[in-house]
């Protein structure tokens, strides 16, 4: 269970100026209004909105977010009004609380097609302030977290609307961690059997693919400082479930068909050391055809830039090389949470700008891609998750 001292100390490390007492503030309130309140899990309902906040202190958002994180539920669940946050706490965590709020007495009740896509396109509309999604995002990460104390109905239902909807919007804001994990644990629930079979023929490819991305890591540092190409990171992965999942049903290929099974990620300082890596890996693997794809030139809507490629190894095993700046890492893991801080909803800050244009997309076309139906990661963030 999270204190909340440690909380605080956490908000303090990113935020040395921050209001830590409208922190406590929120802490005691909301404690002292859910109290007696238990989850299905038997917990005090307060670890929830101890969890939500200690999530959006880890984005490193400021306090108006982490104090709406420990209060999201408190209009929702108890006689508080909005008029008392309001009263307490000022307009701006009263207006994220109250936004988190009306999302939640939305009904969600059809994951056909257009009806998902006409849900996502309201919310996005009607929030003008990113921190209510955060907020809503990280509610629905813990809930889908502690799923498995639910009965199954309704496992299956929120799962359903969590595939549907709070997973793309993740994606929208181009933070691939939450979006990643949120469909891990939807197909878990939804597609029980198809998971624990893949997960099965995944563990038993484990071994060999570690061993690969051992193998591989020295060999890459190697080259690039015989090239002189600086780097910061150099790491690997084994694909998501999900993704694998995905890509088998789609292109109608094995396991062994899929190049990206096993990624490397470089992380460098500059662009140009971006393009230099990527020729130094063409030139000690070969690469596959029709596999290199420059999202650093032409980046995806919701963000996203780096450079892909796809190569075979000296044993004839393929794996796939992203190579991004540090900044497009950080941007590629938590989105445009991950600025937050810097333009606090001003709209001339590049983030605050895409905010306001996926926004406006929304309402104004429905075809827009900020509604668009969700196909899957190869149609959205590429990151090493």
């Amino acid at each position: 269970m999270i204190r909340f001292e440690d909380l605080l100390e956490k908000v303090r490390a990113y935020n040395p100026d921050a209001d830590l007492e409208l922190l406590r503030k929120a802490y005691v309130f909301s404690a002292y209004e859910h109290k007696g309140q238990v989850r299905h899990s038997g917990e005090p309902y307060m670890v929830h909105p101890l969890e939500v906040a200690d999530f959006l202190a880890d984005l490193k958002l400021d306090v108006v977010a982490v104090a709406s994180g420990l209060l999201h539920d408190v209009v929702e669940d108890t006689l508080t009004t909005i008029e008392r946050i309001t009263e307490l706490f000022g307009p701006e965590v009263a207006h994220v609380v109250e936004g988190v709020t009306k999302i939640s007495t939305i009904p969600f009740s059809s994951s056909e097609e257009r009806q998902a896509e006409n849900f996502r396109k309201m919310l996005l509309a009607m929030v003008d302030d990113i921190r209510v999604i955060l907020v809503k995002l990280a509610d629905r990460l813990h809930n889908m977290r502690t799923l498995h104390h639910l009965p199954e109905e309704r496992r299956v239902k929120i799962a359903q609307e969590t595939l549907d909807i709070y997973a793309p919007i993740a994606n929208r804001l181009g933070m691939s961690k939450v979006k990643n994990e949120l469909e891990e644990l939807c197909f878990k629930y939804l597609e029980p059997r198809a998971y624990e079979s893949l997960r099965g023929r995944v563990e038993a490819r484990r071994r060999t693919a570690e061993g690969l991305i051992d193998e591989l890591k020295p060999t890459i540092a190697a080259k690039l400082a015989e090239a002189q190409v600086p780097y910061m990171v150099i790491d690997g992965r084994i694909k998501r479930l999900y993704s694998i999942w995905l890509k088998l049903k789609r292109q109608k290929i094995d396991l062994d068909q899929v190049y990206d099974f096993v990624a490397l990620r470089i992380v460098t300082s500059t662009v140009k050391d971006c393009y230099a890596a990527l020729g130094i890996i063409h030139q000690t693997w070969s690469p596959v055809p029709g596999r290199i794809k420059d999202l650093i030139a032409m980046p995806r809507p919701n963000g996203y830039q780096s450079l892909h490629t796809s190569v075979i190894s000296e044993h004839g095993f393929p794996f796939e090389v992203q190579i991004r700046t540090e900044e497009m890492d950080g941007r590629a893991e938590e989105g445009l949470s991950r600025f937050h801080p810097q333009w606090k909803g001003n709209r001339r800050h590049p983030c605050g700008q895409r905010f306001v244009s996926q926004r406006r997309a929304c309402r104004r076309d429905p075809s827009s891609s900020c509604s668009r139906r969700y196909t899957g990661p190869s149609a959205s963030s590429g990151s090493l998750a």
